[in-house]
């Protein structure tokens, strides 16, 4: 009598165990498809820059993801999120994952790790994501996909892991590129001032597992950076290139917002839009970096590194860099034109 109570006390806690590990699992479980984005905007630079110990005369392919979704799952989430990415493309280099836990704060750099069986990178964000709460991030990663014959060329590929209400897929032309062409052919293009040019697409209710292709092509000498040819040259000096405020994502968005058939980046704007991309190095639209040296794969410190006290041999390239740095302030209406030009004094 008692082994059949037993038995039958097994089998009961067994049949009820089904039921109630995977709602203490959903807590940590990533389901894409329950976090639907809002906002998700692909930015894929050729040649835009390089990280450390890259190999010479091999382009690089920068790839930058910058995605809201919300928490529909029914429940707070603290589990790790999963983001599929091409871990098995040449190359490959997990650069940055940063998260924006207050609205008009700086981003936070998250600890990451790659999964090459899975093909994913992942990270937990710093505090869980209650329910129907938003969440901003971003991943950038390198890959070496470009190949090199007569004109130099790659193939993107995105599969959304989710429904997308705004999606917008962002092309930059190598500075120097010639004979350039995209497929599918882009509606909107622009060309800055300094000669970047730029092709995006903008779309609408992307259903989970939709995949977009684009090839681009393109002639270019050499192997230097879109980053290092602008940073040789000075900023034009006109009213179109100062008091710019905010980054380019809030240039964008102070727009016309009632208009769905609004070109992601007017006319007028583009060359502000663009030099401000540029000049802010691989901040793009976020501001998330700039020319000191970024997080090697892995790197998961948040804070931003210590300068150490220069010695005298590195006097001239800290100053160079601080040149950078106040003309990336200038053009993101930082300071103006009077506090640029005094800063600027006092460095040469």
């Amino acid at each position: 009598m008692f082994k059949r109570k037993l038995m039958a006390l097994l089998v009961m806690g067994a049949f009820l165990s089904n039921f109630i590990i995977p709602s203490v699992d959903a807590e940590y479980l990533f389901n894409p498809e329950k976090f639907p984005y809002s906002e998700m905007q692909i930015q894929v630079m050729p040649e835009f820059d390089y990280p450390e110990n890259w190999p010479k005369e091999t382009p690089s392919l920068l790839i930058g993801e910058y995605g809201t979704f919300t928490n529909k799952s029914g429940q707070d989430f603290d589990g790790k999120i999963e983001i599929a990415v091409p871990v098995s493309d040449q190359g490959f280099q997990a650069y940055l994952v940063a998260e924006f836990p207050e609205e008009n704060q700086p981003e936070v750099q998250r600890p990451f790790d790659v999964d090459k069986e899975k093909g994913i990178i992942s990270w937990k964000p710093s505090k869980p994501i209650k329910n129907n709460e938003s969440y901003r991030f971003v991943i950038e990663y390198y890959t070496s996909t470009v190949e090199v014959k007569d004109n130099r060329s790659f193939t993107y590929d995105y599969t959304n892991p989710a429904q997308i209400e705004t999606l917008d897929v962002i092309f930059y032309a190598p500075m120097n590129a010639e004979e350039i062409t995209l497929n599918p052919k882009a509606p909107n293009n622009s060309k800055s001032d300094y000669g970047e040019e730029l092709f995006y697409y903008q779309y609408k209710n992307v259903q989970a597992g939709e995949k977009l292709t684009y090839s681009f092509s393109y002639k270019k000498e050499g192997f230097e950076s879109t980053l290092d040819v602008i940073n040789k040259q000075q900023p034009p000096n006109d009213e179109n290139h100062t008091g710019v405020n905010g980054s380019a994502t809030n240039q964008i968005n102070n727009g016309d917002k009632g208009s769905s058939d609004r070109p992601l980046i007017g006319i007028d704007g583009a060359s502000v839009i663009g030099i401000a991309i540029i000049f802010a190095g691989v901040f793009v639209y976020l501001g998330l970096k700039g020319r000191t040296q970024g997080p090697k794969a892995g790197y998961t410190k948040g804070s931003k590194p210590v300068k150490k006290q220069p010695h005298k041999k590195e006097i001239k390239s800290i100053d160079l860099d601080e040149k950078k740095e106040l003309r990336k302030k200038l053009l993101t209406g930082k300071i103006d034109q009077e506090t640029y030009d005094e800063e600027m004094k006092k460095l040469i």
